[in-house]
């Protein structure tokens, strides 16, 4: 039996907290904000009090049930898998949070829940949050930068390397960028007209604009290339690569075929909660070594409308849904 520190005291679990379910896959008028019960926390889990839940294109997938054959949710189902906001309470094994501290974090896809005024989380899949940045902020970065540092730790990349990153100016690129950098690499990006200079200022040595140029017809020797886009982007990709190069898919599993007949080998990059990796990428913000992207805050209440514009591609930069004040 599992037993918890007096500051987590068990009638906190019947008390009741917003949240946004939906208990049948379907369109975003499946999402509903309704009153439900806290949910309960183990001994290795942090309950937070969550400030900001970051929205995703995988948020509005999983709802509209295009994943359900890939993965099995019990309904009724509070969407949402990362989040910034304050520890209200810890299981008797944590020792490494207490009550009161800032935190963000990825949660595991079988729990999520994070469109809610309350999550449990286990604690390794949460880190301290930056301190030079608001909670909105930090809540939009988990999923993305954690999804960008694994594709640069699968790309292995050394010193001098080149490096091909599409869609530089994306929450994923961006930090792709940043973090390539970091390990000495050379960067080459695609992006549109107009995010030109901000990847040039995230650390791009080399920027294509890919509505006016073909950046197959530029490279060639590529040791990696970072792929946050898939379908033509990726078949293009790999003549650009040298003999031994490494292609590092995030939305399309790269063809085993394709990839003998280049000479290359492929990663998928599959994104899970890793707390000592937030970590290093919160200390890195605080450090003024990795910049965040742009973020715009919405109500928890306006989850839908977020969904609508999110699935007609109408939302710029990061969107988080602000639960409550930092």
């Amino acid at each position: 039996m599992l037993w918890f520190k007096p500051k987590a005291p068990l009638q906190q679990k019947e008390h009741l907290m917003k949240a946004i379910r939906i208990h049948h896959y379907g369109p975003a008028s499946e999402l509903t904000l309704e009153e439900v019960a806290l949910p309960h926390y183990t001994g290795n889990d942090v309950l937070i009090r969550v400030a900001a839940s970051g929205v995703n294109p995988v948020d509005w997938k999983i709802r509209s049930g295009f994943m359900a054959q890939a993965m099995h949710f019990p309904m009724p189902l509070t969407l949402g898998w990362e989040c910034a906001g304050t520890v209200d309470a810890v299981g008797h094994l944590v020792t490494g949070f207490k009550p009161g501290d800032k935190v963000f974090a990825l949660t595991e896809f079988a729990r999520g829940g994070t469109y809610a005024e309350y999550v449990a989380v286990d604690a390794a899949q949460v880190a301290l949050a930056p301190r030079s940045v608001p909670l909105g902020i930090a809540a939009s970065m988990p999923m993305t930068a954690q999804a960008a540092w694994t594709a640069i730790e699968l790309a292995q990349l050394q010193p001098g390397q080149q490096v091909l990153i599409h869609g530089g100016a994306g929450g994923v690129g961006s930090f792709a960028i940043q973090f390539a950098r970091s390990k000495g690499a050379h960067v080459t990006t695609t992006v549109s007209t107009g995010d030109m200079s901000r990847a040039r200022e995230l650390g791009a040595e080399a920027v294509i604009d890919f509505t006016r140029a073909n950046f197959a017809d530029q490279l060639r020797n590529m040791d990696a290339v970072v792929d946050t886009i898939g379908g033509a982007t990726q078949e293009a990709s790999w003549g650009v690569l040298k003999a031994g190069g490494v292609l590092v898919a995030l939305t399309q599993p790269p063809a085993p075929d394709r990839a003998t007949a280049a000479g290359v080998r492929t990663e998928m990059v599959m994104t899970s909660g890793r707390g000592q990796v937030l970590q290093q990428i919160a200390d890195m913000v605080d450090a003024g070594r990795l910049q965040t992207v742009p973020c715009h805050e919405f109500p928890l209440a306006d989850a839908r409308a977020v969904h609508e514009n999110g699935e007609a591609r109408r939302l710029q930069g990061r969107t988080v849904l602000r639960v409550a004040k930092d």
